[in-house]
């Protein structure tokens, strides 16, 4: 007859209980969480303001650059009357 192989050995309790305070749903897992997920939305809004200011500098380079053509356009139209 062949025999079972034998079972693993079970952990040692103290492995066990090392693992309880890192166990999701803890106080201080919780608020490791939201410290992570505070700093990462710190650094999406600082990205967020950065492109922002970009946008507003293109934008009145834009701007002053149809200001300055409509200003010549006008002066060509104003020589050719």
């Amino acid at each position: 007859m062949a025999q079972r192989p034998r079972q693993k050995a079970k952990r040692p309790a103290g492995r066990a209980k090392a693992a309880a305070p890192s166990a999701p749903g803890t106080p201080e897992t919780r608020v490791k969480v939201l410290e992570q997920e505070r700093d990462a939305l710190k650094r999406e809004l600082e990205v967020a303001r950065q492109r922002i200011a970009a946008l507003e500098e293109s934008r009145s380079v834009v701007a002053n650059r149809i200001d300055w053509i409509i200003e010549s356009l006008s002066n060509v139209v104003d020589k050719g009357s």
